[in-house]
């Protein structure tokens, strides 16, 4: 039976690499490509897609509210999170509703188990959860989510040092990155966290932290 699959990334290569690697095992898998958020749910509004591969940081990304907004177009259509983000960021992103979360460190054997369990099981959960499936304390709502549960390992690494008192120039001597990497990542810090300043990402740090 044919399925419909998009693969959401705005990186060429990742999205060939995934394509071939669920075409070279499922025959029946037709697969399109978006390259944004919009045109992803442009796309879900004109076809109906069984599963929807997204990546977290392509352009117009709002990260989980993602999830609400694709559910809003289709309600049946399967996603799958697919991402550099660590896993333990998974709890958000299932809670919201997703069917699954995928390291894009991942290999291929693994991205073909992902998207078997979501079509037969209607989920797949990461490694660092399974313990807690299989012993029925899995609930993503009854989760505490701390600043840095959200976080990418970058972001996590710039997120330190903002609390430290680093500056964007220092931060970018540090970590030997451009300042306006620094700055890119620090503006996705605050979305995520809901801050609009320094001064209250401190304040969120010594709440949960201190």
């Amino acid at each position: 039976m044919e399925k419909n699959i998009m693969i959401a990334d705005d990186h060429y290569v990742v999205r060939m690499a995934t394509a071939i690697i669920l075409e070279g095992t499922h025959q029946e898998f037709i697969i399109d490509h978006a390259e944004s958020f919009p045109e992803v749910l442009e796309k879900i509004t004109e076809k109906k897609y069984d599963l929807l591969v997204l990546d977290l940081e392509m352009p117009g990304s709002t990260f989980e509210h993602m999830i609400k907004d694709i559910r809003k177009l289709s309600c049946d259509t399967k996603i799958l999170i697919f991402t550099s983000h660590k896993e333990s960021q998974a709890v958000s992103y299932l809670a919201a509703g997703a069917n699954g979360f995928l390291n894009k460190s991942s290999e291929d054997t693994k991205i073909i188990e992902a998207v078997n369990s979501i079509f037969s099981l209607g989920y797949y959960y990461p490694q660092a959860l399974l313990h807690e499936v299989i012993n029925n304390d899995f609930n993503p709502s009854n989760k505490v989510l701390r600043p840095l549960d959200l976080l990418s390992e970058r972001e996590a690494e710039i997120y330190h040092h903002l609390v430290d008192g680093h500056g964007i120039l220092e931060i970018s001597n540090i970590l030997n990155i451009h300042m306006s990497t620094v700055s890119t990542h620090k503006l996705r810090i605050f979305k995520k966290l809901n801050v609009n300043s320094i001064a209250e990402l401190v304040h969120l740090h010594n709440k949960y932290y201190q």
